[in-house]
């Protein structure tokens, strides 16, 4: 029979497995007696961790918010993957690089040798590039996701992606992560009477946050609206292409963030995707790394076109015969 320290500790793992529990089905899982059960709940409740208990037919055991951080026991892949997710938000997320070393100097001491060997070869093996990309600031990120959460409005200081500042005063509804190092608030914006999607790192500082208000109905389909939203919507620059090959393939290989997608007929897909330039457009449809169709706008072929054929000269071989031509930027 497990000790009374060792059964405590199980104790606690369990009850996180599992938003409630019954108490016929704790013990069972615990394997001791219902007398036990609520000895052992009594210690830990002594050591300062709340359990909340409610009697009757839906009643049960639940592990409340108590004055003290319940230990975790994690087992191989889970250790691994806060590893890998400590060492991502160090690289991500403002301030937050010694915390992480921290928690993951913690970690190393706690795990088994053969966790540690892995860790190990994860953490000599592995170098940051962050280049130039914004960090985003991991306070105002928890705050806006309190106030998703809450439904409370929240007032910020904004520049749009020219640079424009702006007041906004939104009723936050969702914080979308794309893929690519970028979170976009998903917003009532009450100024412009209509859904937004707003980058987090352009968001410069929150002014206020409150009242509670009722929730709003969202776009039908949130992930779509998203896509849309910071793919095509927002450019100068609106266009739609006909991709060649399997809808399923297409999907695998299309990132969100170069546009909204859509089967179209028995082969192939349609994407709207958005530019501020032409050149822009066609660094899209270049890594999009398939064969494709521009179904519209037709008035952007000549300038789509004059693009290609500077690239052909660029990687043409020129011949003593017939020396290239170089044309200046106009």
């Amino acid at each position: 029979m497990l000790g009374t320290s060792a059964r405590l500790l199980r104790l606690l793992t369990v009850l996180q497995t599992k938003r409630s529990w019954s108490g016929d089905g704790l013990a069972g899982r615990l394997e001791v007696t219902g007398r036990t059960l609520r000895r052992d709940i009594d210690r830990l409740r002594s050591l300062g961790y709340a359990i909340d208990a409610t009697s009757g037919p839906g009643g049960g055991y639940q592990l409340g918010k108590g004055n003290n951080v319940p230990p975790l026991q994690l087992d191989d892949e889970e250790a691994v993957a806060v590893a890998v997710a400590l060492r991502a938000a160090a690289d991500m997320f403002v301030g937050l690089s010694e915390t992480a070393l921290g928690v993951l100097t913690k970690l190393d001491q706690t795990l088994p040798s053969r966790v540690r060997r892995r860790l190990g070869a994860l953490q000599v093996a592995t170098i940051s590039v962050t280049g130039s990309g914004a960090k985003i600031d991991a306070e105002m990120l928890t705050k806006l996701a309190a106030a998703c959460r809450d439904s409370e409005r929240v007032t910020f200081a904004y520049a749009d992606r020219g640079g424009v500042q702006s007041e906004r005063n939104v009723e936050p509804h969702r914080i979308a992560f794309v893929g690519n190092r970028r979170f976009y608030l998903v917003a009532w914006d009450l100024g412009r009477g209509d859904w937004r999607t707003f980058r987090v790192d352009r968001i410069e500082r929150i002014i206020g946050v409150g009242p509670r208000v009722t929730p709003r109905e969202p776009p039908a389909d949130l992930e779509k609206y998203v896509a849309d939203s910071i793919s095509h919507s927002a450019y100068k620059l609106r266009a739609k292409l006909r991709l060649f090959g399997s809808a399923s393939a297409l999907a695998k290989v299309v990132p969100p963030w170069c546009g909204v997608l859509e089967p179209l007929g028995d082969e192939g897909a349609l994407l709207s995707t958005g530019a501020d330039s032409i050149a822009g457009l066609v660094c899209q449809l270049v890594m999009i790394g398939v064969d494709f169709e521009i179904l519209e706008p037709k008035s952007v072929l000549p300038e789509v076109r004059a693009v290609v054929a500077r690239l052909a000269r660029a990687t043409a071989k020129p011949t003593e015969a017939e020396p290239h031509a170089r044309r200046a930027p106009s």
